[in-house]
C-alpha cells in the first residue's frame, strides 16, 4: 500500500463501540487484545482514535489505557494514519507501545523509543488445533492462593479472586502442589476471540511438557466458546514456540513492545519523577 499523504488524513477521537469494532475486525487476529478490551471492564479506561483518508475510510487506529504509570498503547493500520492519531488525538506522555516495527518507526519523531522486545503473535483455530497429551485440572476460586504462590516467581502482583469468575485457567499439581498453570488475558465471546497468557511452570518442574499441557487445556476450552485463539511469545524463546506449534499454533505476525516517551514540551524536566514512578508493565490480570 502506498503511503498516504498527511494532508489527506484526518484523525479524531472515537467512542462508538461498533465503529471501533468494525475497524478492529479488519485484522482481528492482530487486534486480539484490543477486541478483548472493547467489551471488558477495561473499556472505560481506554481512549480510542481513528484516522480517516480523504474518502472518509478508516485507515489506522490507536488505543491507550488511561493511568499514571506508562500504560499500553496499541497501534494498528497505515503508519501515516497511526502517526496522525498520535499527533493530534491520543497523546500520552509515556506509553508502553504494542505495535510493529513499521508503526513504531512512524511514531519515532513524536516519541523517544526504547529498544524493542520482539514477540510472535501465534494463532490457532479448531481446524489446526492439536490436543495435548496429559491431564490438567480446571482451576477455580478455591485455587487462587496456590495460583498466586506460583506466579510470584514471575509476576509483580497477585491475582484477585475475581479473575477466575470468567477467565479460563488450568493447572497441574504434583503431590498436591500447583507447579504449572496457564490462563487467559482476554475473552470476547461476542467478537469470537480470546488470548491465552500467564503460562508459568515452576523452575523445578520444567522440561516435562507441563506448559504445553496446561496451554493445550486452556486452548481446548476456549475453542468451545470462540473460533479464534491467540497468544504472544518472545521470538527468541524457541522451546515455547515449539511447544505452541505442537498444539497447532502458527505464527501470524511479528510484534514489538517498547516504552516510548513523548519528545515535545517541558515534560522531560519531570523525567526523574517519572522514572521513580515507573514499574515493569504486567498485563491486566484477567
Amino acid at each position: 500500500m502506498a503511503a498516504l499523504p498527511a494532508a489527506q488524513l484526518r484523525a479524531r477521537e472515537v467512542t462508538d463501540r461498533d465503529e471501533i469494532a468494525a475497524y478492529l475486525r479488519t485484522d482481528r487476529r492482530y487486534a486480539a487484545y484490543a477486541l478483548g478490551d472493547l467489551d471488558s471492564a477495561a473499556r472505560g479506561r481506554c481512549s480510542w482514535g481513528i484516522a480517516y483518508d480523504g474518502d472518509g475510510e478508516a485507515v489506522a487506529l490507536a488505543m491507550h489505557h488511561d493511568g499514571l504509570v506508562p500504560q499500553p498503547l496499541f497501534l494498528m493500520g497505515e503508519p501515516a494514519g497511526a502517526r496522525a492519531v498520535l499527533a493530534s488525538v491520543i497523546k500520552p506522555r509515556d506509553a508502553f507501545f504494542q505495535s510493529t516495527k513499521a508503526l513504531d518507526l512512524a511514531a519515532s519523531d513524536l516519541y523517544e523509543l526504547e529498544e524493542a522486545t520482539v514477540l510472535l503473535r501465534m494463532v490457532v483455530d479448531a481446524e489446526t488445533f492439536i490436543p495435548a497429551t496429559g491431564t490438567a485440572q480446571r482451576l477455580n476460586a478455591a485455587d487462587i492462593d496456590d495460583l498466586n504462590r506460583l506466579y510470584q516467581l514471575g509476576f509483580r502482583a497477585g491475582f484477585a479472586q475475581a479473575i477466575l469468575d470468567d477467565a479460563v485457567y488450568y493447572g497441574i499439581r504434583i503431590r498436591g502442589r500447583l507447579v504449572s498453570a496457564a490462563g487467559t488475558h482476554v475473552i470476547n465471546r461476542r467478537e469470537g476471540i480470546a488470548v491465552v497468557g500467564n503460562v508459568m511452570t515452576h523452575a523445578d518442574y520444567r522440561g516435562h511438557g507441563f506448559a504445553q499441557m496446561v496451554t493445550g487445556a486452556v486452548t481446548a476450552t476456549l475453542l468451545e466458546q470462540v473460533p479464534d485463539v491467540a497468544l504472544n511469545v518472545h521470538a527468541d524463546n524457541a522451546p515455547a514456540v515449539t511447544a505452541y506449534a505442537r498444539l497447532g499454533y502458527r505464527e501470524y505476525r511479528r510484534l514489538t513492545e517498547r516504552l516510548g516517551r513523548r519528545r515535545s514540551g517541558g515534560w522531560g524536566l519531570m523525567r526523574p519523577i517519572r522514572e521513580a514512578m515507573r514499574i515493569t508493565w504486567p498485563r491486566d490480570q484477567r
